[in-house]
Order: structure tokens, then C-alpha cells, then sequence
């Protein structure tokens, strides 16, 4: 099993001032409401409800931490032995571009995240979610136009990839391979973005995703059935 099944919900935050005073390494999941954030973060960590899906697109306004490591972390945040266990941190942030949000909302939102995405220092990477579908809206633009000045890898899931047929799913991947291929640094070398498609519906993709993720958090690099990987204290159900 992966070591992100560990996954537990850390704390919640709405504002950049408090934001974990932890120094281990972030990986931050953005994407436009209804992509199928949650629905990715669910299943390559193995949970049904860790993170909040919700059927009204645009309702999760806040960042969400997810920790890995430190038993039972949710109940005991406070603990500073449980702390110094945490390895890493999954980041879940606001989905963006919904319209029925307000302009107060959309505001704020912007302003976190762009803050977020341009100066946490823990942050090691990106996992942008896109609909395999829509790739490259305006704001997945947006989203790629404030991290790029930091230089770090960003990776694009190709969500809801079960939608299309296998050659619109190559063509939606070597689309997005192309505009990423574009993103280049002062001297013109391309950033380290890398991309592939993925179902949770069908499991596609999921192995590659977590391999990719554990590499980004210097973490591993897979799916890994050693014993010496804890299992959380409560065994989830495997999403269908």
C-alpha cells in the first residue's frame, strides 16, 4: 500500500498568518471547481471523505491541510511528539472559477491562493487537477502564471480521463504536454512540469500519480506493500 493511505485531516486555515508553522515539505492540489480535486485526493490516499466533495461546486473556501505521519495528528495537533512524526503535508486548496461565488469570495481567494502558491517556502510542488476534457481554462493559466516563478515542478493530473476515448485522451495529454513544454525559465529551459491522465472512477493512472507524488516529497517512489509502512488506524474502504 502507498504511505499516503496515512493521510489524516491536520487543520484548516483561512488566512495566510495561519498558515502551519511546520518545516517539513507541502504539496499544494489546486484546480477549478468541479476538476475532481477531492474526488483525486480521496482516492490516491484511499479514504472516501477526507477531502470535502461537495455537490455545490465552490463551497470549500478555506486551505486544507492533510498530514502524513504523526498518529492521530487530527485529535492531538497540539502535541509536539506527534508533530515532530509528520513527514510531509498535502495541501488542499480552494477550488477556483466557480460563478455563483461571490466577488468578495472569488477576492479572497484569489489573493490566498496566489499568495500561497508564490511564497510558501515549504511548498515542493504543484499538482495541478484539470478536467481531462477542458484542460487549460483561463484560471488553470492563471494558477500556472503565479507558481512558475518559483521554478518547481509542477505536475497536471488529467482527471475524469474515463469521459473520453482513448485517442481524445492522447490527444487531451499531448495538448497538455505541449502548453507545459512552453513554460520556460530566463534561459529558456523548459520547467520540470510533467503530466498524465487519470480516472478515479476506472483507477487509471493511480499508481503513476502516487509514484509522482512520493517522488515530489522525496517520500518514496510508489505504491510500496512493505510491512514496515503503518497502516492507518482504521483500515479505509477502497473507493469503487
Amino acid at each position: 500500500m502507498s504511505i499516503l493511505w496515512q493521510a489524516r485531516f491536520f487543520t484548516t486555515v483561512n488566512h495566510l498568518r495561519n498558515l502551519p508553522d511546520l518545516h517539513v515539505p507541502e504539496l499544494a492540489f489546486a484546480g477549478r471547481s468541479n476538476a475532481g480535486k477531492s474526488t483525486a485526493i480521496n482516492t490516491l490516499c484511499n479514504q472516501k471523505n477526507l477531502a470535502f466533495a461537495s455537490k455545490t461546486p465552490g463551497r470549500t473556501q478555506h486551505i486544507n491541510y492533510f498530514s502524513i505521519g504523526g498518529a492521530h495528528v487530527g485529535q492531538h495537533r497540539k502535541d509536539p511528539t506527534i508533530v515532530e512524526e509528520i513527514r510531509a503535508l498535502l495541501v488542499d486548496l480552494p477550488g477556483y472559477g466557480y460563478a455563483e461565488v461571490s466577488g468578495n469570495a472569488k477576492n479572497h481567494w484569489n489573493e490566498l491562493l496566489g499568495a500561497y502558491v508564490r511564497t510558501r517556502d515549504q511548498l515542493s510542488a504543484l499538482i495541478l487537477i484539470m478536467d481531462a476534457r477542458r484542460p487549460f481554462t483561463d484560471l488553470d493559466k492563471q494558477m500556472l502564471e503565479w507558481f512558475a516563478p518559483t521554478g518547481r515542478p509542477v505536475h497536471c493530473i488529467l482527471a475524469k480521463a474515463d469521459k473520453l476515448n482513448r485517442n481524445d485522451s492522447a490527444n487531451a495529454l499531448r495538448l497538455t504536454k505541449s502548453v507545459l513544454a512552453s513554460y520556460v525559465d530566463e534561459q529558456g529551459q523548459p520547467f520540470p512540469y510533467t503530466a498524465q491522465l487519470f480516472s478515479a472512477l476506472k483507477r487509471t493512472g493511480l499508481d503513476e500519480a502516487d509514484a509522482k507524488i512520493l517522488e515530489l516529497l522525496s517520500l518514496g517512489t510508489g505504491l510500496n506493500t512493505d510491512s514496515d509502512v503503518d497502516a492507518p488506524p482504521t483500515q479505509p474502504t477502497p473507493i469503487p
